[in-house]
């Protein structure tokens, strides 16, 4: 059974490129964005400004053909894709919590933005601390590295090739 999405709207950034980006919002503190939402979308923004941070769900357009063992950004051993925050995904969905910090029309105002420029945008949701925030026991391998990920910055590991090219290989 086929699934289709159409974005709702784009996200702008200052990073036109994977390369150098931040891997996480963590690590995007204080870099501002836009999210444009589309006029036939404007409407389903009523309301959404009394929220201090929202959930964007993205298309991970520039991203190269899935894999489902990666080599993650922080760790140097091969994981499977689905134990990772990798964009060559099956289906390529990312997701960041972002801080909203106005609304202009239909354009959403954020912050702490780890997305590239041009990225479809397929969804916001508001962040609910009481919904979305969870204690928990384990976090799997990032455990050893998660507190690297405010320094980390992306590369060209999962990038679409070049047209003609290969991926470049990263060591």
């Amino acid at each position: 059974m086929p699934i289709e999405y159409r974005p709702i709207g784009l996200i702008h950034s200052p990073f036109e490129k994977p390369t150098g980006m931040p891997i996480q919002p963590t690590g995007a503190g204080g870099i501002c964005g836009t999210a444009e939402v589309f006029p036939e979308f404007a409407t389903g923004l009523k309301d959404l400004d009394g929220f201090s941070h929202i959930i964007l769900l993205y298309h991970f357009h520039r991203s190269g053909a899935p894999e489902l063992v990666v080599k993650p950004f922080l760790d140097s051993q091969p994981r499977g894709v689905f134990a990772t925050r990798a964009p060559m995904r099956p289906n390529p969905i990312g997701i960041s919590v972002v801080r909203l910090t106005k609304i202009v029309a239909n354009i959403l105002h954020i912050e702490n933005v780890d997305i590239l420029d041009g990225t479809p945008l397929l969804d916001i949701k508001p962040y609910v601390p009481a919904f979305d925030h969870h204690p928990v026991e384990r976090f799997g391998w990032l455990e050893r590295t998660s507190h690297q990920v405010q320094k980390a910055v992306s590369d060209e590991r999962f990038a679409k090739p070049a047209p003609g090219g290969k991926r470049p290989k990263i060591t």
